[in-house]
């Protein structure tokens, strides 16, 4: 199959001034149409994955030198399309119903919450991504560099923040830990995490 680039869920200017339309211009009409892009590219010469959902070619690729720029392509499409939705305008605040009862269960309170996807974020080496993820019963953040992503742990993905510099650097600069605040504050779409919680369970 080809690839299309997913539709934004909102305008370029919906995240200002928290993440001006400048940035989202860059970072979806360029970076992310780059890797879609790239993969159809590259699936022209693997005709055994062409026809593959794009998470069967990320579980199919993971871990192979042979294929890694397939992976890298497919699972950056997966990661941006995930980014999109876990930010919304008017966003941040609390989560509410189960999955802010379990982070309490599991964090010890939603400040701790913060402060350890915060953490994961800001000490991330280099370019990757901050997540919250459920796996084996328990909310656990994590954090993965360039493309890697939760589900070639076994982890379901339930929010991310991206922490590449190009995500941020237009209107942060070199600022990562208070890119991180305001996305926790003011971007983090509560909603879309609840229902994949929620999702976890049918």
């Amino acid at each position: 199959m080809t690839f299309t680039l997913p539709p934004l869920p909102y305008r370029h200017d919906a995240l200002e001034p928290y993440l001006s339309e400048r940035t989202l211009d860059f970072h979806y009409g360029k970076h992310h149409q780059a890797y879609v892009n790239n993969l159809n590219n590259l699936l022209a010469d693997a005709p055994d994955l062409a026809n593959l959902t794009l998470e069967e070619i990320i579980l199919k690729t993971a871990g192979s030198s042979a294929t890694g720029s397939i992976f890298n392509n497919a699972a950056q499409i997966w990661n941006h399309t995930f980014l999109w939705n876990s930010m919304a305008p008017n966003g941040g605040g609390e989560p509410q119903g189960g999955l802010a009862t379990k982070i309490i269960e599991d964090f010890g309170s939603f400040l701790e919450f913060k402060n350890q996807f915060k953490q994961a974020g800001v000490t991330q080496f280099g370019s990757g991504w901050a997540w919250l993820v459920y796996e084996k019963g328990k909310l656990k953040i994590t954090k993965t560099g360039n493309a890697d992503l939760p589900m070639i742990h076994g982890q379901t993905a339930l929010l991310t923040c991206d922490v590449w510099e190009h995500a941020y650097y237009l209107d942060y600069q070199n600022r990562r830990p208070d890119y991180l605040e305001i996305f926790l504050n003011h971007l983090v779409n509560w909603h879309f995490a609840e229902e994949n919680f929620t999702n976890l369970k049918k």
